[in-house]
């Protein structure tokens, strides 16, 4: 695992895991995606499944909701790390 990288979480990692990213920051424009002040973004964690990741974005979501110009998401890094394989349903 690379320095700096922490699994939040319950359970073990294994080849299945579906990773997500969870991080926040200030938006040029609360309508769109477009971070600024990347030096100040807010990376909340990285965890093994889509439910715990949810947890932890509306925790820090609702943290911020007078700031309209605070946006935290949730990055499913499993679908950018291996693109080809399909979601299942």
């Amino acid at each position: 695992m690379p320095p700096g990288i922490q699994f939040i979480g319950h359970g073990t990692h294994n080849s299945m895991s579906k990773l997500h990213l969870v991080m926040g920051g200030r938006v040029s424009d609360p309508q769109t995606l477009d971070f600024c002040e990347l030096d100040n973004m807010d990376l909340v964690g990285v965890y093994p499944d889509y439910a715990s990741a949810e947890e932890a974005w509306r925790s820090n979501a609702q943290r911020t909701v007078d700031d309209a110009e605070m946006r935290y998401v949730i990055v499913h890094l499993h679908r950018l790390l291996d693109p080809e394989t399909p979601e299942q349903a």
